[in-house]
């Protein structure tokens, strides 16, 4: 019996330490593998707890296992566009200037009614209050409200990211019609001698670029965009 219970102390701390390592505060704010990740650390972890006869490193090791491999994986991420689509996905456009977006509910599994539930337990009872709704990758969803009046309020925009961590996108940048080079001309001018050194950067419909560097103040600025009817 006391064996049981030192075991079930042990792994409980264990756990918790690499699950706090993991850097989330709740289950949905994980991205899928990390949710894989953490049923299967829950999983191993009761195997040496309920059975004394098991070896205590048949959970120890496995536990330790998963927890390197997603700060390998999550590194992996951060370094490599390609490699953040892989393992996490994309956000998904649900909603967009023209309506529910067909293609990508079939592309997400969902149908009609997802949608409706997904919205509303966002607060929205009515599509035509949606400008944009955007499935995250952990699949929450974040809906962008119509300006009741364009004429007087600030129009509803959605900003399209050009620049994650040093790491261009090289779909959006064909997307809003911006040129790599025009990005590096604005970073340059503000101080920034490397696209490494901008942590986060997008545009909006009106040509309005949002800036943040890693290390210094985030700043705005107009610049010409040729694509932004096109999301």
């Amino acid at each position: 019996m006391l064996v049981v219970f030192i075991k079930s102390v042990i792994t409980f701390f264990l756990v918790l330490i690499v699950v706090r390592l993991m850097g989330k505060r709740q289950l949905g704010e994980m991205q899928p593998f990390e949710l894989v990740i953490t049923f299967i650390i829950a999983e191993v972890a009761c195997i040496p707890m309920n059975d004394p006869y098991i070896p205590f490193y048949y959970g120890i090791v496995p536990i330790i296992t998963l927890g390197v491999l997603h700060l390998v994986l999550s590194l992996v991420a951060r370094k490599s566009m390609l490699a953040r689509k892989i393992i996490s996905g994309r956000s998904v456009l649900a909603i967009d200037k023209n309506g529910i977006n067909y293609e990508n509910l079939k592309r997400m599994n969902m149908n009609v009614n997802d949608l409706i539930e997904a919205v509303r337990s966002s607060g929205y009872m009515d599509f035509a209050d949606i400008e944009y709704a955007i499935f995250e990758t952990n699949g929450k969803v974040c809906v962008v409200e119509k300006a009741s009046d364009p004429s007087e309020v600030k129009p509803a925009f959605l900003p399209l990211s050009l620049l994650i961590d040093g790491k261009f996108d090289e779909n959006n940048l064909a997307l809003a019609g911006v040129e790599e080079v025009k990005l590096r001309e604005v970073f340059l001018k503000n101080g920034l001698k490397n696209p490494k050194e901008v942590l986060y950067a997008d545009v909006r419909q009106d040509g309005t670029l949002y800036v943040s560097p890693k290390y210094k103040q985030c700043f705005t600025q107009k610049i010409s965009i040729k694509g932004g009817e096109n999301w």
